[in-house]
């Protein structure tokens, strides 16, 4: 499994893990249609370690780059 943040812009991820995240940010994720089994892609990503802009299902939202950290998946070839 890769960290999401490891992956490049335009790159498509499949979650298979949250469970590193905190209860909070797994809900908060999840209220926007963001869970395991989703396919997400990074759409920008801003200077000096700041958020990320992901998609998922049409739905953008913005999450810090420390969270990325603590998302898993597969990358969808």
């Amino acid at each position: 499994m890769t960290s999401f943040s490891k992956i490049n812009l335009h790159e498509l991820l499949t979650i298979k893990d949250l469970s590193q995240l905190d209860q909070l940010t797994r809900r908060r994720l999840k209220d926007v249609g963001i869970t395991e089994g989703s396919i997400v892609e990074i759409k920008r990503r801003y200077p000096f370690g700041g958020p990320c802009m992901i998609e998922s299902d049409g739905q953008r939202v913005g999450i810090r780059k420390h969270t990325l950290d603590f998302i898993f998946g597969d990358l969808v070839l």
